[in-house]
């Protein structure tokens, strides 16, 4: 088969065709039912392929379960920063990342963020893109403000306040406190910066 020419991570081998499909295939399934319930047999038959199928792209369930979530991330930002790039006006380039954050994040079930929030090494991959997120948002709310899109408000303090916000939203904090949804918290946080730091 030919290889797509996407290598899912450093010293990883490139990926077939069949195997990118089932990356994704996969990935639909974890985010509309979750991961934990299932073993490596279930899957197999769901995606209708062998085990050994399976073990090519992880030795286990466990290490399945970590490479789906991290090719989750990379697709949704690939998406985000595709959404976001045609965006010249500061204002609307902020509102427009988060939107799509939300966006990305809207298929991923409560069963999903609970399995997520149970492995250990599944959420550390979702908080290292939550912080790399944040970092992104920083430095856009940096850029409106020496520009002048941005009114006179300290940059610092707005910057760490979202970066705080985008943190408890990753750790499930703000789902816990609000009853909120992923998808949904970024789309207030998107709202308050529109209305917050606008001029």
């Amino acid at each position: 088969m030919a290889t797509t020419g996407i290598v899912e991570g450093t010293g990883e081998r490139r990926l077939t065709a069949r195997q990118a499909q089932l990356l994704d295939q996969l990935t639909e399934v974890f985010l509309a039912e979750g991961f934990a319930g299932f073993t490596l047999e279930d899957l197999a038959v769901r995606l209708h392929c062998s085990k050994t199928t399976l073990y090519a792209l992880a030795d286990s369930k466990e290490q399945l379960a970590v490479r789906v979530v991290r090719h989750f991330f990379r697709r949704a930002t690939a998406a985000v920063e595709a959404r976001t790039a045609g965006e010249s006006d500061p204002a609307r380039r902020v509102t427009a990342y988060l939107e799509a954050v939300a966006a990305e994040l809207t298929p991923a079930s409560r069963a999903f963020h609970r399995d997520l929030e149970a492995f250990p090494p599944g959420r550390a991959v979702y908080e290292h893109n939550t912080a790399a997120a944040a970092e992104r948002v920083t430095a856009m709310i940096a850029e409106g403000v020496a520009a002048g899109r941005f009114r006179e408000v300290h940059a610092g303090l707005v910057a760490d306040t979202v970066t705080t916000l985008m943190s408890r939203i990753g750790r499930g904090d703000t789902a816990r406190a609000t009853g909120l949804d992923d998808a949904a918290a970024y789309r207030e946080l998107a709202a308050l910066l529109l209305h917050g730091i606008s001029r």
